[in-house]
């Protein structure tokens, strides 16, 4: 699958068979997530890697959104370290382009996956940290659902020339 084929054809998944992420799996999309741009190259990301079952239960009761963790094997959290950030303001941004890697590459493997958003809301911030026991200096991002797709979404079309302009605005 080329680059641009998996931008287009990748949607969110959120039903998942029994079947687990292979190790070797898991370690080539953190390799692609740690392949993200980042501002001054800083990098400023961790990764916690989530396939304990009753965790990931306690996550879907908190996270509005995260019913599907219920059946599925894996969940990576996108976190900031804002001890790895010499220029504020720029983690949340990074984090966003690790997890969009993350999700293109768990798509070129023929993996399913959703982006829950956990950051800027205060209370799934709170929720996660106390969960996963995350250091203060330590900020989750995303949390992407990870696993075999049991669903096959349709191709959305998303592309809206009316939201284009060239050099001026008028």
């Amino acid at each position: 699958m080329n680059t641009l084929e998996a931008i287009l054809s990748r949607r969110s998944i959120r039903k998942y068979t029994s079947e687990p992420v292979s190790d070797e799996q898991i370690e080539q999309l953190l390799m692609a997530a740690m392949h993200a741009p980042s501002a001054r190259n800083e990098q400023p990301w961790h990764f916690l890697v989530i396939n304990n079952k009753p965790l990931l239960q306690a996550i879907s009761n908190v996270h509005p959104y995260g019913k599907m963790l219920r059946e599925a094997p894996l969940a990576i959290m996108v976190c900031a370290d804002e001890n790895l950030e010499p220029i504020q303001g720029y983690w949340a941004i990074d984090c966003a382009a690790a997890t969009q890697n993350l999700l293109l590459a768990a798509h070129s493997l023929g993996l399913g996956t959703v982006w829950l958003g956990i950051y800027p809301r205060e209370e799934r911030i709170k929720d996660l940290r106390e969960l996963t026991l995350l250091p203060k200096h330590i900020h989750p991002v995303s949390l992407i659902v990870i696993g075999h797709p049991d669903e096959i979404p349709k191709q959305a079309q998303r592309f809206n020339s009316e939201r284009i302009r060239y050099n001026f605005w008028e």
